[in-house]
């Protein structure tokens, strides 16, 4: 009895170890397990860390390169924040230059009809000029392109110059296809039938189409009357690209009295009976490094302008038609280094009582540019009767006859100031003298010269 119950005990002794030892291999699974997912947690944890440093690297990145630092005068809460929204009709684009100038001339009173400075307000005399004048430009650019090449947008070129005024340079808005045709409307210039390749002072400033002529003091013609941008009219341009052919007709609507300074013609006061129509169409071609094109422009509306004489019989005095040559060889597009731009322009106009023939030839390379500008005007009928007094003897184109007026014009380029790809300077000079009646050996001779220094700032 007593070896059954050692028996037992030793059984049963056996069987409380044997499942003692089965718990102890079962805690010792789920502890492993345990431990390798607080490992797997572990590894997760670290690569999510390292890729919040990644993009917190990057954002700092294009912090840096693009800062923005938005201040209000009150804090904005999250409902109200400040933005800048778009319309999403198309690209906007934002620009600007600035374009300072020092000027030294002899006179004001320009032989060659151009205005010599930015100041509108500037007008013939007979003083030496030492000037600085200028302007500030902001550019305001939209287009739209669609997948099948046709296209529209707008440009608006507000101008602060040195005398306080705003003006404006160019207000154009415009449509078409891509490479085939186009249609613009509003303040702008034409295609440029006389170019000066990089002039400095020797240049119209301001309006294109106003005040070019100035009674006195000789005409060089540039077929640039119809060209455009007006202070008293608009622009209606049709544009049309084959190939290597380009073809436009510009027409002009204004008050065409503004053509002239103090809308005096001849030595009388002009009255504007109606705007004109100045229709000019341009032919060009072009193939690699040479183009060349043809054109004219003439005013279709007759009657428009003139005076009334003293018998009260009205003289029209607004017919005006004229003509233009340009070939230009620009050896920079394919080596932008050593290429020479290189213009030959013709201009001839016939008007009222006036022929004028122009020619001109320059060269630009390495920076350096240089040219000539040979004009001859021949009046038919001039009024005198008042005419002196009004130029103080200082302008004396007023007799009826020939009259060459000779320009050389230089300047000089100063690229990348300080290293700034945005800052240039350019350095102007010109020379111009004017003999009357050549061909019937008069002597007499008047001449101006000026030289300028400017500050070209784009942004």
């Amino acid at each position: 009895m007593k070896v059954k119950n050692l028996a037992l005990i030793v059984s049963a002794f056996c069987t409380t170890g044997a499942m003692a030892a089965n718990d102890t291999q079962r805690l010792e699974d789920k502890l492993a397990q345990l431990e390798a997912r607080l490992e797997k947690a572990e590894s997760r944890a670290a690569k999510a860390e390292a890729q919040i440093q990644v993009l917190e690297k990057q954002q700092q990145t294009v912090a840096v390169a693009n800062p923005v630092v938005v201040e209000a005068t009150e804090p904005a809460t999250a409902q109200a924040a400040p933005k800048l929204t778009l319309s999403g009709y198309g690209d906007i684009k934002f620009y600007g230059d600035v374009e300072f100038n020092m000027d030294a001339a002899s006179k004001t009173g320009s032989l060659t009809s151009m205005k010599t400075t930015a100041n509108k307000d500037w007008a013939p005399g007979s003083h030496e000029r030492w000037d600085i004048n200028g302007r500030l430009l902001l550019g305001f650019d939209g287009y739209k392109r669609m997948a099948n090449g046709n296209f529209a947008g707008f440009s608006v070129q507000p101008l602060a110059d040195l005398t306080g005024k705003m003006n404006l340079d160019d207000a154009v808005f415009f449509f078409g296809t891509e490479n085939d045709w186009k249609v613009k409307v509003g303040r702008f210039e034409a295609y440029d039938m006389f170019p000066l390749n990089q002039d400095t002072f020797v240049e119209y400033s301001g309006n294109t189409a106003n005040d070019l002529y100035s009674d006195g003091y000789g005409y060089i013609y540039m077929m640039k009357e119809g060209r455009g941008r007006s202070d008293s009219g608009g622009n209606f341009l049709l544009s049309k690209t084959l190939g290597n052919w380009y073809l436009e007709v510009n027409t002009l609507l204004e008050d065409g009295s503004s053509l002239f300074v103090d809308q005096q013609y001849h030595g009388v006061d002009l009255d504007n009976d109606k705007n004109v129509a100045y229709v000019r169409p341009v032919i060009a071609w072009q193939e690699g490094n040479f183009s060349t094109a043809i054109a004219m422009e003439s005013n279709l509306v007759n009657n428009a302008y003139g005076y009334r004489d003293a018998s009260g019989k009205w003289i029209d005095q607004s017919e005006r038609t004229g003509y233009g040559f340009t070939m230009t060889w620009n050896g920079q597009k394919t080596d932008p280094d050593d290429g020479i731009v290189a213009n030959l322009n013709t201009a001839y106009m016939d008007a009222t009582d006036e022929t004028d023939f122009t020619a001109g030839v320059n060269g630009l390379w390495r920076n350096f540019e240089l040219g000539y500008i040979y004009a001859h005007n021949q009046i038919d009928n001039f009024n005198t009767a008042n005419f002196d007094a009004d130029c103080d003897g200082d302008c004396w184109v007023t007799d009826p006859g020939d009259y060459d007026i000779h320009t050389i014009h230089a300047s000089y380029l100063i690229p990348n100031v300080m290293q700034m790809k945005n800052f240039n300077i350019y350095l102007g000079a010109y020379a111009s003298w004017v003999e009357a009646h050549p061909n019937d050996g008069d002597d007499r001779s008047d001449d101006r010269y000026g030289g300028r220094v400017r500050f070209k700032y784009y942004f």
